[in-house]
């Protein structure tokens, strides 16, 4: 057991990994009727596809291709509806394609909207919140307000992974799209540069490392205090641990690591910085402090846009008004609206996270009253309603959405909801419950949180002119 994880000798490479070798002898997939076919692409699809018809009428969905292009198409899955297609040969080029930035594009998953303009990107993403909330027949007036930065230098954290094949070559880097195969990078344009120079440093200690199978990702997070770089080690290797040590060192980096197999254990290897982020309020700064593994928005210059916009939208606040805040994680929009003058209620279903935002608040100066609830539970969340007796609702969910609180909010309306959401599609649907029991949007936006993706982060603001009766068409509380 003692050589577990350590490298292994290397041996002649066929140049065809095991399971490149079982692709070549795998039957090829019978190909569709539109391959080889040459298709005008006729609009995006919302994960940023391009979208063509055959001459037969049948969808394909196809990989790198922009509105408006004609291209020679490779299907490479075929379904009953629909086909799944890249692209083969560009026939006729979109006027908004443009040389992606990044020289691992079409291999990493990453960022897959590279070949369009930035602003190309920007307006498809606007179309797809609105076609959402369309298909819910919610149709807010005018355009929604795009808050976005810079398009590249902007990711303040990424998970690398690293694999070890089965040669003992390292590879270090992000998922393939759809795959769970690595593509090795060197750099990475989007990632603010004190971390994108680290990439290739990385890669060449954990080749050096006895044991890099023991490695099970890497984690990067540049905040105020610097660089962090957190090590998942499946078990301690104690002349391992001391080449990241040295590492940290020469590089002035914070280490921690988290270190166990079944049940890993987290712990500092230099000594604990204070991990923070801060935030412009009017004249006044709040800081909001954090730890490895809690959530962060990634983009913080847009992070910053979307508070500010919260606060614009929700201004006047008037002085000591009622304010709920769920899902509020570390105080992100708890410790803003709290510095405007109002008496937040942040609801969060991390234990953990709940001590950090209370720690906030209390660091800030602020009264805001921390708690933990499970947010899913229908009963947890019509007590916090009844017993906040809210003015406003702050929801900042996860990808599920808000289903719950929003089913409770519009049985029993509240003049202002503002839902921020990471997933469009989840927003709709939340959204709809609200509008149905005649709440009005009257504020939206779309987020460029994640530039050359398509992600988009989003924001409504539903006024409800019911506030304080219960609506008569809701038939559950949820």
């Amino acid at each position: 057991m003692a050589g577990l994880g350590k490298r292994r000798p290397a041996r002649p490479r066929s140049g065809v990994s095991g399971l490149q070798q079982r692709r070549r002898e795998a039957p090829a997939s019978p190909p569709g009727d539109d391959e080889g076919a040459i298709l005008t692409i006729q609009g995006l699809a919302h994960d940023g596809r391009g979208v063509a018809r055959t001459a037969a009428g049948k969808t394909v969905f196809v990989d790198g291709a922009l509105p408006g292009e004609r291209v020679e198409v490779a299907v490479h899955r075929t379904r009953q509806r629909y086909d799944e297609a890249h692209v083969r040969t560009l026939v006729e080029a979109s006027p908004e394609r443009v040389s992606p930035p990044c020289a691992h594009f079409a291999r990493c998953g990453g960022c897959d909207l590279q070949h369009l303009s930035i602003d190309g990107q920007r307006r498809h993403k606007q179309a797809v919140l609105r076609e959402l909330l369309a298909r819910q027949a919610i149709a807010p007036a005018g355009e929604p307000e795009l808050l976005a930065d810079a398009g590249e230098g902007y990711r303040r954290r990424a998970r690398l992974g690293v694999k070890v094949d089965g040669d003992g070559g390292v590879h270090l880097g992000f998922r393939a799209r759809h795959s769970h195969r690595l593509v090795d990078i060197e750099s990475c344009p989007v990632l603010v540069p004190s971390l994108s120079a680290l990439l290739a440093p990385l890669r060449r200690l954990v080749e050096g490392l006895q044991a890099p199978r023991q490695v099970g990702h890497l984690e990067l997070l540049a905040s105020d205090a610097g660089v962090t770089l957190v090590v998942r080690q499946l078990r301690d290797q104690p002349t391992d641990t001391a080449r990241w040590r040295d590492f940290a060192a020469t590089r002035g980096l914070h280490l921690a690591r988290w270190v166990g197999r079944e049940a890993p254990v987290f712990e500092w290897l230099t000594p604990r910085p204070e991990l923070a982020s801060r935030l412009r309020v009017a004249a006044q700064e709040v800081t909001l402090c954090f730890s490895p593994g809690d959530f962060l928005q990634a983009n913080e210059a847009v992070n910053q846009r979307m508070v500010a916009t919260a606060l614009a939208w929700l201004t006047p606040l008037a002085a000591g008004e009622r304010v709920l805040d769920l899902f509020a994680g570390v105080g992100n929009f708890s410790l803003p609206l709290a510095a405007q003058g109002a008496r937040v209620q942040a609801v969060e279903g991390s234990p953990a996270m709940v001590a950090r935002l209370a720690d906030n608040a209390h660091r800030n100066g602020l009264a805001v009253e921390a708690r933990q609830a499970d947010l899913t539970d229908g009963a947890a969340c019509r007590a916090l309603l009844a017993e906040s007796e809210a003015e406003t609702v702050v929801l900042d969910p996860p990808r599920d959405g808000a289903e719950t609180a929003c089913r409770l909010l519009a049985r029993h309306p509240v003049p202002r909801v503002l839902y921020i959401s990471c997933d469009p599609a989840t927003l709709a649907r939340d959204a709809a419950s609200l509008v149905r029991a005649g709440y009005v949007v009257s504020r939206w936006a779309v987020a460029d949180m994640f530039a050359h993706t398509a992600h988009l982060e989003s924001m409504l603001l539903l006024e409800s002119p019911h506030a304080g009766q219960p609506h008569q068409g809701a038939t559950t509380d949820g």
